[in-house]
């Protein structure tokens, strides 16, 4: 089992930054990789970065590429997502899950757990 809380989210202004993170206990924590997905009131949800186990490799979402980056910690179980440049249009629950392999995915169904979610609202 892998237990994950997200934290960070919040209101800012277009333009502005917010740095996510999410902190994971339970299985050893460089065994698997991790993503950051989202979903917008309406829409399905979709990954915007994923990141293999050892953060050696990253994989970002045509939306938010060059302004987000995925990062991970492994001494410290966390994985982060620092969004730059935000816009209107990135407002959503952001969600970070835990892949079944240490090989990263844009698929949902590659994740077998996930956190809570986090607000994030951008105003324009």
């Amino acid at each position: 089992q892998v237990q994950l809380v997200e934290s960070g989210g919040g209101l800012v202004q277009a333009g502005g930054s917010l740095r996510l993170s999410c902190a994971a206990s339970g299985r050893p924590f460089s065994m698997y990789a991790m993503g950051w997905f989202r979903q917008a009131p309406g829409k399905e949800r979709i990954a915007v970065a994923t990141i293999n186990w050892s953060g050696g490799s990253m994989d970002y979402s045509d939306s938010v590429k060059g302004r987000f980056t995925i990062s991970r910690d492994n001494a410290k179980n966390t994985v982060y997502l620092q969004m730059n440049g935000l816009k209107p249009e990135d407002t959503a629950v952001y969600y970070c899950a835990a892949s079944r392999s240490g090989l990263k995915s844009t698929r949902e169904y590659d994740y077998a757990y996930w956190g809570q979610g986090t607000q994030v609202t951008v105003s324009s």
